[in-house]
């Protein structure tokens, strides 16, 4: 845990880091749909989900490669690897 609390204040203070947040176990996900003018609520993951993500960080980046550098920086990197994914409705166009 410190190593984790030590990598959000380093990237907090760089600006890079906008927020981590921890996700509800499985169990609590629902599924939400549009039926009927309402909303219609299922309990439990998206179908047959053996994974699933239980936190995510939302980082802002100059470049693609700046965010490889940090998300090689999470620790635990060199023992799992971390999923980098682009937000697409920030990211350039060419994504």
């Amino acid at each position: 845990m410190a190593k984790q609390e030590a990598f959000n204040k380093k990237y907090q203070e760089s600006g890079e880091l906008l927020g981590a947040y921890g996700l509800a176990d499985a169990a609590a996900a629902q599924l939400v749909r549009h039926e009927d003018g309402a909303p219609a609520v299922t309990d439990g993951p998206y179908l047959e989900t053996k994974e699933y993500i239980a936190s995510f960080y939302l980082l802002d980046c100059e470049s693609l490669e700046r965010a490889q550098q940090i998300a090689a920086d999470m620790p635990f990197a060199d023992v799992e690897p971390v999923e980098l994914w682009p937000v697409l409705h920030e990211s350039a166009a060419d994504m």
